[in-house]
């Protein structure tokens, strides 16, 4: 175990696929994913081509929130299976030359939790402390309510405790207070139990909401910052070669910040790209993409940006301005049940209006630009979504297997499911399911799986720098990604129709365009621009070779 852990960068070159244990494979027939059932299924993720394994809360929980409303950090929730499931899970998945990494909820427990339940016994308890107590609900008030759609403060009155506790997310989910060093202690000896089981790191959840202070909005103080510094100290003296990866919601420059100076977050997802790619292919315009990228800050050597098109929650759009984020959910939220707080819950089939084309460029995008790219479990088939049901779970519903009884994901009487499987006409799982698709050489799925091989082939996708190309329409997207003496180009067109370009190549003159998929005979690079025809949503991948 050690060895496998041991190696150096792993995460600058890591593909990550996110999956929902519960909803995955039930291996118990009681309507529940578990990790008997994910082991079971860790052939199919190896022959993805992904490298790491995300899973989201496998802890003790009443399931308020899906696993994040931990009732116990140092347990495997019953109903998933066991301590023991999950050391197997780890072995077969390193055997594998899979690593797997899980979620760390760090700024929350649930109230169910034995810390909460004895400190709502009065100060004169020893976990106490352990949670932020008020006599009054008007400190703090610059915090912004996250939950605006469900929670109206972030205070909320426990009758026990005849005060008020803070809560940034739901008011069943009390904060921890990092001010009390015991609170501090605790988080890094739960880290050591897992790391000591086998894990890989952590997608440490909802990083920014660690202090209070008055005057402030209670995000990215400088003693959040010095906690993840502590975090990272953990893990490079005592596990080195884990990794933790920062779920931080903010605009660039707060952002970039969990990375320091290399010496707190290995990786952070890149929240303000997602929503700017579904912005430029909605627009047909390159620039959104351009700038986001141009202007985003950089980062140290050794880390990594996680990039994404859709997961578990929202598409959140707090990362845009005021008029995009209302052309954005005017273009793909039509429907109001599609909304929920300030994003749009649906899956990346649905958004895309199940549009194969688009499916396919921005998947193109996401493989090709700059980071490790986090696939979501079931959009690999192009998965639907429930919008009928309530807050997050509409794409949360079962992996759809194949097209037999509860879409080969459980044996259990239909009524027993967690959440029921997709039977819209569209979405239907007899018609989208794993087994078809990997009959079909043409599906999606062998396509994506495809994709995964050539970007697995040269490092120049994960390490390589960016350089965005000149170019004389912008419903085209064209860049460089350079690395030791390697360089691709890379062309997309985001528009509905097809596209002459001209591209501003003269750097590159002397060399010739090799398509990815075999030498197609395009012409030697010249110092006049480059012209290229690209169909509706197409997108090309070379290598630059001499000619």
């Amino acid at each position: 175990m050690a060895e496998f852990n041991g190696g150096g960068h792993w995460h600058l070159d890591a593909v990550f696929y996110q999956v929902y244990v519960r909803g995955f494979k039930d291996s118990s027939r009681d309507g529940n994913g578990d990790l008997r059932g994910l082991i079971e299924k860790l052939d199919y993720i190896e022959s993805l081509g992904v490298s790491c394994l995300w899973l989201m809360p496998i802890f003790p929980s009443p399931l308020r929130d899906d696993g994040y409303d931990v009732s116990d950090f140092l347990e495997i929730d019953p109903s998933i299976g066991s301590l023991a499931d999950f050391q197997q899970l780890t072995e077969a998945a390193h055997q594998r030359d899979l690593r797997v990494i899980t979620d760390l909820v760090i700024s929350h427990t649930s109230d169910q939790h034995h810390w909460f339940q004895k400190a709502r016994q009065g100060p004169d308890s020893p976990f106490f402390s352990y949670y932020v107590w008020s006599d009054s609900d008007d400190r703090y008030q610059e915090a912004q309510v996250i939950f605006s759609d469900t929670e109206h403060s972030n205070w909320a009155w426990d009758h026990q405790a005849k005060r008020y506790y803070w809560h940034r997310f739901f008011s069943h989910q009390p904060d921890l207070n990092y001010d009390h060093l015991p609170v501090q202690e605790a988080i890094l000896d739960v880290m050591r139990f897992w790391l000591d089981l086998g894990i890989d790191g952590f997608r440490v959840d909802a990083v920014p909401y660690l202090f209070e202070r008055e005057g402030t909005n209670c995000e990215n103080l400088p003693e959040t910052h010095a906690f993840c510094r502590r975090m990272r100290r953990l893990i490079d003296g005592e596990y080195p070669g884990r990794i933790l990866l920062a779920e931080a919601n903010q605009w660039p420059d707060d952002l970039v910040a969990y990375f320091g100076a290399g010496d707190e977050f290995h990786m952070a997802f890149n929240f303000p790209l997602m929503p700017r790619l579904f912005l430029a292919l909605r627009r047909e315009d390159n620039r959104p993409l351009i700038d986001c990228i141009e202007t985003l800050p950089a980062i140290p050597a050794d880390c990594q940006w996680a990039t994404f098109l859709r997961n578990h929650d929202e598409l959140t759009l707090e990362m845009v301005t005021d008029a995009d984020r209302d052309y954005l959910t005017s273009e793909y939220a039509r429907d109001p049940r599609m909304m929920l707080n300030v994003g749009i819950r649906r899956r990346l089939a649905p958004l895309l209006d199940h549009d194969r084309r688009r499916i396919e460029l921005l998947y193109s995008l996401l493989l090709s630009l700059p980071g490790a790219p986090v696939i979501y479990y079931g959009d690999e088939i192009g998965m639907g979504d429930n919008i009928y049901l309530g807050d997050r779970n509409g794409v949360r519903t079962p992996m759809q297997w194949s097209d037999d009884r509860n879409a080969g994901f459980s044996s259990a009487d239909p009524s027993r499911l967690y959440k029921p499987v997709l039977t819209d006409p569209l979405d239907n799982y007899q018609t989208v399911n794993v087994a078809a698709q990997l009959r079909s050489p043409a599906s999606l799925l062998h396509w994506l799986r495809h994709q995964l091989r050539l970007r697995s082939s040269q490092p120049v996708f994960s390490r390589g720098e960016i350089r965005f190309v000149q170019v004389s329409c912008r419903s085209i997207v064209a860049f460089t990604r350079s690395h030791r003496g390697t360089t691709a180009l890379l062309v997309h067109n985001l528009a509905a129709t097809v596209q002459p370009v001209h591209l501003e190549l003269e750097a590159y003159a002397g060399l010739r365009p090799v398509h990815f998929s075999g030498n197609h005979g395009f012409p030697q690079i010249q110092a006049a621009p480059y012209f290229l025809n690209l169909a509706p949503y197409e997108s090309l991948w070379f290598l630059l070779e001499p000619a």
